[in-house]
């Protein structure tokens, strides 16, 4: 595989401009092979995005040459919660799930970003109050 992949994108169905099939389009355009759609949910919008996300990725699979790896990111979920979320994510047929690591952009649960760590995430975003510790036990764990 020698294109490009992009795995942190989200659609309208979270707080991206365009419906999912308009944004794996604007990557295949762009030279894209794989994109991952991963859209902010919580308890509240988790099973629909991941529907919709999924739905896409099957139908355009037939039309097109780009990889659709369906994701979702974690998104201010309580940090005791954000394990049970990881595994129901995976329940559902999500391929990957990133966790909005803490920031000081943003009111992140202090905690946040180890329970991701601990509970299993493929990727923690934006961890930009991370310590060496946490960086460590990522990288050991291929967070």
């Amino acid at each position: 595989m020698t294109g490009m992949i992009d795995l942190h994108t989200h659609s309208l169905l979270s707080d991206g401009e365009y419906l999912p099939s308009e944004l794996a389009r604007r990557a295949c355009v762009k030279g894209y092979q794989v994109i991952g759609i991963s859209d902010h949910v919580d308890p509240s919008n988790i099973e629909q995005v991941a529907a919709g996300i999924l739905a896409v990725r099957a139908k355009m699979a037939f039309y097109t040459n780009i990889v659709i790896v369906p994701g979702v990111e974690l998104t201010h979920v309580p940090k005791g919660l954000i394990k049970e979320m990881i595994g129901y994510a995976r329940r559902l047929g999500i391929g990957y799930v990133v966790v909005h690591g803490e920031t000081i952009a943003e009111p992140v649960e202090e905690g946040t970003n180890r329970e991701a760590i601990e509970g299993g995430a493929d990727i923690l975003a934006h961890p930009g109050l991370i310590t060496g510790e946490l960086a460590s036990l990522a990288k050991e764990r291929g967070v």
